[in-house]
């Protein structure tokens, strides 16, 4: 395995990319998108690991325009004006130009995956209901039925449009996202969605369950996550 992190020009200047390359012709592709705290080591480890499985693997550094770096996990009031520098609208063209790195390397936008945690999660199903691409699978997403904010609202009502097969995957002790919110997600995409989508619950786990280093981690959520997400990737992406 190689990895790497390299700069794609986007509108806004270059933004880094962490990549990890795996032995061998790559199966496909998985943008890994952070969570809230940037690309740390944890998003860095989770993108080693699907290289691992085989796949061409890229992080883009969403904060680029509010000057880069992570942020501890908690310190929301670091998180907030990284932030202020984002919106969906620049958040697919971040998309974009990794989606351009993919390419160049040769992998098709269909046999991309989007793979994201926390504010990625949503970010996974921003992608799956704006870009045809051959998967999107988010951990944990905020923000699709109740929006975060004036500049990333809520995407439920999007759900026809959603161009993207996508997995859910939340803990039932997430209070930042209320069960009730997972089930009208759930609901809303049996009867709306045109392309495969399935939404799974975690009675045990919390926010943040698939990530090792919070204490919210909770290990059996998280192996059975994985699982799925590999085997979403393995059904949607062409080989």
């Amino acid at each position: 395995m190689e990895t790497t992190t390299f700069e794609v020009p986007t509108a806004d200047g270059p933004m880094p990319v962490y990549r990890a390359r795996p032995d061998g012709s790559p199966r496909g592709g998985v943008l890994v998108v952070q969570e809230a705290f940037g690309v740390n080591s944890h998003i860095e480890d989770v993108t080693r690991r699907f290289a691992a499985e085989g796949y061409l693997a890229m992080a883009p550094h969403f904060f680029h325009r509010s000057g880069g770096g992570t942020v501890a996990y908690g310190d929301f009031g670091a998180v907030m004006p990284h932030f202020k520098e984002l919106s969906d609208e620049r958040i697919l063209a971040d998309i974009d130009a990794t989606l351009g790195a993919f390419s160049e390397d040769g992998v098709s936008l269909d046999r991309v995956g989007v793979v994201g945690f926390c504010f990625g999660g949503r970010v996974s199903f921003l992608a799956a209901v704006d870009r045809s691409l051959g998967a999107a699978v988010g951990f944990y997403g905020g923000g699709i039925v109740s929006g975060r904010s004036d500049v990333m609202p809520a995407l439920v009502d999007r759900i026809g449009e959603m161009y993207t097969p996508w997995l859910g995957l939340f803990g039932d002790r997430d209070a930042h996202i209320p069960v009730d919110d997972v089930e009208k997600l759930k609901a809303a995409l049996k009867d709306n969605a045109k392309v495969d989508a399935e939404v799974v619950r975690y009675p045990d786990a919390d926010h943040g369950f698939h990530c090792d280093e919070r204490e919210s981690y909770h290990p059996d959520s998280a192996a059975d996550g994985w699982k799925r997400t590999l085997e979403w990737l393995s059904n949607h992406l062409p080989a």
